[in-house]
């Protein structure tokens, strides 16, 4: 397999209970995404989701990573929880500081809010609005977007139905677009737990499957409980290497 065409990381890096569980106790919180660059070439960006990052902050991320290092963005939540999709000049805003990782910028997740149930209308003006010159993936928290019309609007626009899986809950494993995106975020419990080695063999014939196929895949451990993303995607490279 290509190792070029998977790419795995975690959700966030900068976690301060990673300390000694992942990064070594010796090693300055400034040095961390340093660190986490020699294990990982990828990571998600989910601080975004909670504050719209400066450019500068973009900039010095870009900066600050190997050359081929990749960075997917998740949307901000006043695009996708407060405003559900309906405006566009909060994307517009979005895209433009995030754009500044030049060629490091990888998938935009847009997660929905598991409250909110299947809007057509919204979504496909929404799909409409987006740039193409971008990846974009939905995490659909609200099983009543795991319909046709979705999965249809989905691979018109050549985004990515996001596979996920939380607190025992597994998404449909829809292929949409020429990549895939899948989200871990803990076998049994949200944001805790370790996957078991059975279950990232599971992963990895998927990801076999899917690379076969010519498409790109994208994998992020959420699991941050005792640093257990960082070691279930290290051993998930190595079962794809």
């Amino acid at each position: 397999m290509n190792k070029n065409s998977i790419h795995i990381g975690t959700s966030g890096w900068n976690y301060k209970h990673w300390k000694v569980l992942f990064y070594p106790e010796d090693i300055p919180q400034k040095k961390w995404l340093e660190f986490y660059c020699q294990n990982f070439r990828t990571v998600e960006l989910n601080n975004t989701f909670y504050r719209l990052p400066e450019k500068k902050t973009f900039e010095t991320w870009r900066d600050n990573t190997p050359d081929d290092f990749i960075f997917s963005v998740k949307a901000s939540r006043y695009i996708t929880h407060i405003k559900k999709l309906n405006d566009k000049e909060p994307i517009k805003e979005f895209l433009k500081r995030a754009k500044h990782l030049n060629k490091k910028l990888g998938p935009i997740l847009f997660q929905l809010p598991p409250g909110w149930k299947f809007n057509e209308d919204r979504f496909n003006t929404f799909l409409d609005m987006l740039p193409e010159k971008f990846q974009y993936t939905f995490e659909f928290r609200n099983e009543s977007w795991w319909n046709e019309k979705v999965i249809d609007a989905l691979k018109d626009h050549n985004s990515a139905f996001c596979i996920f899986e939380i607190a025992g809950t597994l998404s449909p494993k829809e292929v949409t677009a020429d990549f895939i995106y899948v989200r871990l975020h803990g076998p049994d419990e949200a944001y805790q737990g370790s996957y078991n080695d059975k279950t990232l063999k599971g992963w990895a014939n998927f990801f076999s499957k899917i690379k076969k196929e010519g498409k790109e895949i994208w994998c992020y451990f959420d699991n941050d409980q005792n640093a257990y993303a960082a070691h279930n995607a290290s051993k998930l490279l190595e079962m794809v290497e």
